[in-house]
Order: structure tokens, then C-alpha cells, then sequence
């Protein structure tokens, strides 16, 4: 159940990401009502999941980079730093740099719609303090993203994305088929509120 436990995690914060609405999926209704058709839902949904995996890949990236040359106890105190920063900034100024996109966009443009979205919501940070543990419990720390590192990391992008997907798909065509966007006016989870939470409390682990 140990070894489950990280990437039922990833999985998660997958689910947790395809359920907030800002990050894809009503977008993916708005443009399906716009156009009048359900196919542009579906076309949607995998711009948006590129966007996301691209972000999130390049942060692992940099993790990886960093782990040639740091020790894994300088590299959490750096992750957990970077993760309450950013929780501070989004608290502070993320409302107000919302990445604005119209409804005439293509799917290129959908695509670095979801890459902005992702990055700014920090959705690769809150990645690297499940990743950092995989490499560590099948490497030595003195191996650390050498041979390991890159297929636990492609695993980890995969079982986010895997997730995040199939919530998304499923609430975008729920809400596009049945629910109607009249949910949101009716009353919404503020999910942002809770996403700051969790990047401040996972900051305050790493770097304690």
C-alpha cells in the first residue's frame, strides 16, 4: 500500500485538476455551445492535455537538471521554497493574470492556452515532491535522476495526465450533454482557495 501511495497521489491531483474548471473543461463546453457541436468537445479535451503535460513535463525536467547537482535534502528545501512562493504569488496576483483566450481560438492556441493555465497554477510544482521519493526508493541518493529518473517521471506525467483526462472528458460532456454551465451561477467550490492551501502546506513539509 506504501509503494501505491505516491502514485495514487499523482492520480489525485490528476482528478483534482480535470474537476476545476479552469484548467479545461469549461472551455471545452464553452466552445462545443459556441460552435454547436459535441465533436468540438471532444477535439477539445486533447489540446488542453498537451497543454497540461507540456507543462508539467518541462517542471520535472528542470527537477531532473537540478538533481545532477544538488543533494536530495537541498532539493526539497528548494522545491518547498519555490512551492510557498508560488503559493504566496497566485494568492496575490493570480486572479489578476488570468491568461484571456476567445472562443474563435484554434487548437494550437487551445493547446498554449492549457501550457499557460498549468504553469501558472504551479500544477508541475506539486508534482515534484511525489516524483523525488519514487527516484530515491529505486536508486541510491548518489544515482538520484541519473538512470532513474526519466521513466519515473514519464510514468508520473502519464498517471496525472491519464487521470486528468478521463475526469475532464467526463465532466465536459456531462455538463455540455445534461448539467448545463447553469451549475457554476447555481454555486461552485472555490477550488483556487484550495489549491493554495495545498501548495503552502506542501511547501511547509518540504522545507521543515
Amino acid at each position: 500500500m506504501t509503494e501505491m501511495t505516491p502514485w495514487l497521489v499523482l492520480a489525485g491531483l490528476g482528478a483534482f485538476h480535470g474537476v476545476n474548471p479552469a484548467m479545461g473543461w469549461l472551455f471545452a463546453v464553452a466552445l462545443g455551445l459556441n460552435r454547436n457541436s459535441r465533436r468540438v468537445v471532444w477535439l477539445s479535451l486533447f489540446p488542453i492535455a498537451a497543454g497540461h503535460a507540456v507543462s508539467i513535463a518541462a517542471v520535472l525536467a528542470v527537477v531532473v537538471a537540478l538533481g545532477l547537482v544538488l543533494e536530495p535534502h537541498s532539493l526539497n528545501l528548494a522545491a518547498g521554497t519555490v512551492l510557498l512562493g508560488w503559493a504566496a504569488y497566485y494568492a496575490l496576483y493570480g486572479h489578476r493574470h488570468r491568461v484571456r483566450v476567445g472562443m474563435r481560438t484554434g487548437m494550437v492556441g487551445l493547446g498554449a492556452w492549457s501550457f499557460l493555465m498549468a504553469t501558472g497554477h504551479g500544477a508541475g510544482l506539486m508534482l515534484v515532491p511525489v516524483v523525488i521519493p519514487l527516484c530515491l526508493t529505486a536508486s541510491p541518493a548518489s544515482e538520484l535522476f541519473t538512470a532513474n529518473a526519466l521513466p519515473v517521471s514519464l510514468a508520473a506525467v502519464a498517471v496525472h495526465m491519464g487521470t486528468m483526462l478521463a475526469v475532464t472528458a467526463v465532466i465536459a460532456i456531462a455538463v455540455y450533454e445534461w448539467v448545463g454551465v447553469a451549475l457554476l451561477r447555481r454555486g461552485w467550490i472555490n477550488l483556487d482557495l484550495i489549491w493554495i492551501a495545498a501548495l503552502a502546506a506542501t511547501g511547509l513539509v518540504l522545507v521543515s
